[in-house]
């Protein structure tokens, strides 16, 4: 249950087995506070320390809240939920960032923004302070990912140091615990429709002897997999159109007999492997369908106008009719060539001319038959219960329509 707002701001730091450089990060925000004249408040998730961590902080003045779940993520989603501020401020408690230099953050929470990013490449990155892989490749590729899923002009995805409205954030429902935490803000912030902005902000070299609880290769490739997760167009969608456009249209034109180019020549062979690309790109693009389904009665995702008007048109009904057509015009064609041979007294076939035939058919069984059990598969997600308040599906305006019934 989260706690209600006391006061203006709460300065927030996870925290787990930090007893060097926890000092230092608490003086810095509670001077902050003193010299700002803000009503806030210091408070520290302590994510099962034992190196006598909580002692330091409520010697400070800090206020400590345990968070038994382990992992970066839990201790925020444990310290927001606790936090007495209206604005929460999250940081690392290593000493790496400015608690003392808080003002950009504060001043856009006060305009209304909802989620405020750092930016530690606009700010400055001191020496150290964070190693070549993470600064000219793994955030500079993952926040450009993030760019391009998402829509949002954030440079830097992974800033530890960011505001937010304590409230908005707590409506998103965050629920990953580690280190991908930090992403899955950012995505479902936008995904939300938060207002978000980014301030310039400096990274330090952390101040402890130990080496940082981040695992370079392993938390990137969550932080990878939770942005891909999230964004059923780039993983499905739009791989599965282009494999299915060319896998078609070259299927198509080896339909009508051998193609060269060049010394190269293209004939039944090579149709084979084109008609085999034709149906996974099909297959994914289906995929991406039943992925936003679920995503959006999960309410994971929000289902946006377009795919809202695709999600009207193709009723189960229409999906089950359209995959029987392409079924049975596969079938009759393969009957057809059955009977063409039989008038031949099953005698030797031309191979060239059988597989030239038999492969759209091979196509359009499998579509077909794939295309009835995807819909009804799509049936299953689209039916409301009792467990899901009315069965509603949530829209980026805001707006819900009911799972199952066309909306209006």
């Amino acid at each position: 249950m989260a706690a209600p707002a006391t006061c203006e701001l709460t300065i927030l730091m996870p925290c787990l087995n930090e007893a060097e450089t926890l000092a230092t990060c608490i003086r810095k925000a509670r001077a902050y506070l003193d010299a700002s004249g803000i009503d806030g408040e210091v408070l520290i998730a302590d994510n099962g320390s034992t190196d006598g961590s909580q002692a330091i902080a409520e010697g400070l003045g800090a206020r400590v809240v345990p968070v038994a779940d382990r992992g970066y993520g839990a201790a925020l989603i444990g310290g927001t939920a606790a936090a007495r501020g209206r604005y929460v401020i999250m940081g690392d408690a290593d000493d790496s960032y400015d608690f003392s230099a808080l003002d950009p953050f504060v001043e856009r929470l006060r305009a209304g923004y909802q989620l405020v990013m750092g930016n530690r490449f606009s700010g400055g990155i001191a020496p150290g302070a964070m190693p070549p892989l993470h600064r000219y490749l793994g955030n500079p590729v993952l926040s450009g990912i993030g760019r391009l899923f998402f829509n949002r002009n954030i440079r830097d995805f992974h800033c530890g140091l960011r505001g937010y409205e304590r409230d908005a954030v707590l409506r998103l429902g965050l629920v990953t615990t580690g280190m991908e935490y930090a992403s899955e803000m950012v995505v479902r912030a936008s995904l939300a429709g938060l207002s978000i902005t980014e301030v310039p902000t400096t990274l330090s070299k952390d101040g402890r002897s130990r080496p940082p609880h981040l695992r370079s290769w392993h938390d990137g490739w969550r932080h990878l997999r939770f942005l891909l997760l999230y964004a059923p167009r780039w993983l499905f969608l739009y791989p599965g159109l282009l494999l299915f456009a060319l896998g078609c249209a070259a299927t198509v034109t080896l339909m009508f007999g051998p193609v060269r180019v060049g010394d190269v020549g293209f004939d039944t062979v090579t149709m084979v492997y084109t008609a085999a690309i034709t149906l996974l790109g099909y297959e994914a693009v289906i995929f991406s369908v039943l992925t936003k389904l679920y995503a959006a009665r999960e309410g994971f995702l929000p289902i946006g106008p377009r795919f809202r008007w695709v999600y009207e048109l193709f009723t189960l009904e229409r999906g089950v009719v359209t995959g029987l057509v392409i079924f049975v015009a596969g079938l009759l064609a393969g009957l057809a060539q059955v009977i063409s041979w039989g008038g031949r007294g099953f005698g030797a076939l031309d191979m060239g001319a059988s597989i030239r035939i038999g492969i759209p058919v091979t196509l359009g069984l499998t579509i077909g038959f794939f295309t009835v059990m995807a819909s009804m598969f799509a049936g299953t997600l689209t039916v409301a219960t009792r467990a899901e308040a009315g069965g509603r599906i949530r829209t980026t305006d805001d707006e819900t329509s009911t799972l199952g019934v066309q909306a209006p």
